[in-house]
């Protein structure tokens, strides 16, 4: 058994799940053996299909396989470790995933260690000792095991390939150099290295100090980034603490006009009531006087009636109560009204420093580790310089092209807060428009828009605030009606008063930014007819273009 066991080594009485002696084994019907312990483990997990397979051959058993002690198994296992089973190599001396297997070794395969470029092939440590022990082997030449083995080889003379022909840039053996390659400019393998190796030297040192320059700018990169980081909670905090010192503020002004109104409320319905009080008594005596009255009427005693009728008939004495003229509509609407004139002032306010923050916040960038300032406003959609910008209400601001994408696909909405769409005043500059009736030759009637916007300085709302831009003066005509469906009709004076609201809201011109030359006044993209021709040949449909546009900015 001793002999026996020299021949066998501890993989065939090895379990393929827990890779240990087999412990209490079992041997399933495809024939493979395994602990009880583990193949019971393994087939638990696949109860809740009832297909149970062999982890080795994959073959399938319906219903699971009842598992019995395989008693000889047993038997030759404890036998082989009493008589001193051949140990295992470790398991790093197999070949693993990347690794050169021996390609002498049979079953699981050993790595090699060594490859042998005249046997074209790799050895273990094991099955490369002949090549150190024997004389004939001793002049084969070894290398580190490596898989490639053939691309060391010449393909013409099967001889190894040990030089470099620098002028054709290839690796070539010494058969080479007399035939195809004689007379070409040759190093040794070495050689070529040792060159490579120098000029790779050069290139790594280039390497390393690029590596540092990055490395640096990385720490720069993040220490900017922590700092803004700082900066931002800092400008958090105390945006918070002055907000909140501001809602105070309000607070308190809100307290001190409750305050005055209830005050005054008090004093008025206090004098009210005096005066209702004495009203009361003086209508008291009025009634009673009266009854009076009507009661000396009917006396029969004329002396009696002569002389309590000079008393009776005495009229109230005048000036006991001031005049009183009661208003039907007593309100406090002239302080509602201050009120909310206040409040659409601090709207505005709000809105153009808001306009000043988001700039602000905006102007903060890190970039190569710098920080710049940008003063170019962009689109909150596609964040490029606006293309005819339009502000909402809720103060966020887009491309006209930009937000009619959006409301196409989420609505009448603003594409940021998702509040509705409200377009709010635009950044058209202070300027003039008037309107004409006028008849052409044929006695049609058209209407004669003309603009007139002065050229000036740039605002905040602009894109260079401070510079100069050059004003426009320019007409529009519409046609005085078009043609719906139904017999329905759209008239031009009507599309007239929107563009009237429009033009008082800034809707219609815009500052755009030019390149080498001053900023100019333009349209935004609501259609205009420039002169009469024009209009008559877009009149068709122009009113309901007009029209159109004006909708989509909230004038209708």
């Amino acid at each position: 058994m001793a002999q026996a066991a020299g021949l066998l080594d501890q993989d065939q009485f090895s379990c393929s799940i827990c890779l240990d002696l087999l412990k209490n084994p079992v041997t399933i019907p495809c024939g493979h053996s395994y602990c009880m312990g583990c193949i019971k483990g393994c087939w638990d997990q696949d109860d809740h299909t009832g297909v149970y397979s062999c982890p080795q051959c994959r073959e399938t058993f319906t219903p699971r396989p009842v598992l019995r002690r395989n008693a000889m198994l047993a038997e030759v296992v404890e036998k082989l470790k009493k008589t001193g089973l051949q140990a295992a190599p470790p398991a790093h001396c197999y070949a693993g995933p990347g690794d050169v297997a021996c390609d002498v070794c049979t079953g699981r395969k050993h790595k090699a260690v060594r490859s042998c470029l005249v046997c074209l092939a790799s050895y273990c440590e094991t099955h490369i000792q002949p090549h150190y022990e024997f004389p004939a082997f001793q002049k084969h030449k070894l290398v580190k095991a490596t898989g490639n083995l053939q691309e060391k080889i010449c393909s013409h003379h099967d001889k190894v390939l040990e030089i470099y022909c620098r002028t054709d840039e290839q690796f070539i053996c010494y058969m080479c150099t007399i035939e195809d390659h004689r007379g070409h400019e040759t190093v040794s393998v070495a050689t070529a290295r040792a060159e490579k190796q120098k000029q790779l030297g050069a290139t790594q040192s280039k390497f390393q100090q690029r590596i540092q320059e990055r490395e640096k700018e990385l720490r720069d990169l993040r220490q900017a980034v922590k700092s803004l980081k700082r900066s931002a909670q800092a400008a958090v905090e105390d945006s918070e603490r002055i907000f909140t010192e501001m809602i105070r503020s309000i607070e308190r002004r809100c307290s001190e006009v409750k305050e005055l109104i209830r005050d005054q409320e008090t004093a008025e319905v206090s004098r009210a009531e005096g005066l209702l009080e004495r009203l009361e008594q003086e209508i008291a005596e009025l009634r009673r006087r009266d009854a009076e009255l009507e009661l000396l009427s009917h006396t029969e005693d004329h002396i009696h009636f002569l002389q309590s009728s000079k008393s009776l008939c005495a009229p109230p004495g005048p000036g006991d109560l001031p005049s009183i003229t009661v208003s039907p509509h007593v309100s406090f609407e002239a302080v509602r009204k201050c009120v909310s004139e206040l409040k659409e002032r601090l709207e505005d306010v709000c809105k153009g420093e808001m306009s000043k923050i988001s700039r602000a916040g905006r102007a903060v960038g890190i970039h190569g580790c710098f920080t710049e300032t940008h003063e170019v406003e962009t689109c909150a959609h596609c964040l490029e310089p606006f293309q005819n910008k339009l502000r909402l209400m809720c103060s966020h601001a887009f491309c006209v092209s930009c937000l009619k994408e959006t409301v196409s696909s989420l609505g009448r909405q603003c594409p940021v807060c998702l509040k509705e769409l409200k377009v709010g005043v635009g950044d058209q500059p202070e300027g003039q428009m008037t309107v004409e009736h006028l008849k052409d030759f044929f006695g049609t009637e058209w209407h004669c828009i003309t603009y007139n916007i002065p050229s000036g300085i740039q605002t905040e709302a602009h894109p260079n605030p401070g510079n100069p831009f050059t004003g426009l003066q320019t007409q529009s005509w519409l046609p005085k009606q078009q043609y719906i469906s139904n017999d329905k009709w759209l008239y031009g004076h009507e599309v007239v008063k929107l563009l009237q609201r429009a033009f008082e809201q800034k809707l219609i011109f815009t500052v755009a930014a030019t390149h080498g030359a001053a900023d100019r006044v333009v349209l935004n993209d609501i259609p205009h007819a420039r002169n009469l021709f024009e209009c008559k040949k877009n009149g068709g449909n122009l009113l309901n273009q007009v029209k159109t546009e004006l909708k989509f900015r909230g004038i209708e």
